[in-house]
């Protein structure tokens, strides 16, 4: 077990916010639910972007490699439009996938919206880090991470990564008993 201060990535793809149309509420709903999940020490590495491919294989990387993060969560582009390349990013920079997360998540959104068929979360392993697409939508975001995050620790215990603490008054991360 890792002691050390966990870095997680929270990357916003989003050609409107990223151009001051609109305020980020999506990246400011991961990090406040994060705080609310976490009781270990941890800090946020934010990125806002377009909905740029090569930008945002860019930004995973420099997060990933540079910067040490454990866990990156992005927000946004996993739709069917034209310009929501979020998956296709992801895979791109990914060593391997890890599907289950993107089937989770839709599973539970369709318990709220029919239309949870048409999102393409996934998410995905680069060395050390763990990476995963949530929709754009605040409400979605919640919804999706309490599903696919009792998993999110030992995954990156599993990678030799920082020990996640989580409140478990608020979410009760699975570790097998050793």
């Amino acid at each position: 077990m890792t002691t050390q201060k966990a870095i997680i990535g929270i990357v916003t793809i989003s050609d409107r916010a990223s151009a001051g149309v609109y305020e980020d509420l999506s990246g400011k709903a991961i990090i406040d639910t994060l705080k609310d999940y976490l009781t270990s020490d941890w800090q946020a590495e934010y990125r806002l972007i377009p909905d740029e491919q090569p930008l945002i294989e860019q930004t995973l990387r420099q997060l990933c490699d540079e910067q040490g993060c454990c866990l990156i969560v992005t927000t946004g582009g996993t739709g069917p439009a034209k310009r929501d390349v979020t998956p296709e990013a992801t895979e791109a920079v990914c060593d391997r996938m890890m599907p289950g997360f993107g089937e989770l998540m839709r599973a539970e959104s369709l318990k709220y919206v029919p239309t949870a068929i048409l999102s393409r979360q996934t998410a995905g392993l680069r060395g050390s880090s763990l990476i995963i697409n949530l929709p754009g939508k605040p409400k979605a975001i919640r919804q999706c991470l309490d599903a696919v995050f009792p998993a999110v620790p030992y995954c990156i215990d599993l990678m030799h990564g920082p020990y996640l603490q989580c409140n478990e008054t608020v979410i009760k991360a699975f570790r097998p008993k050793s």
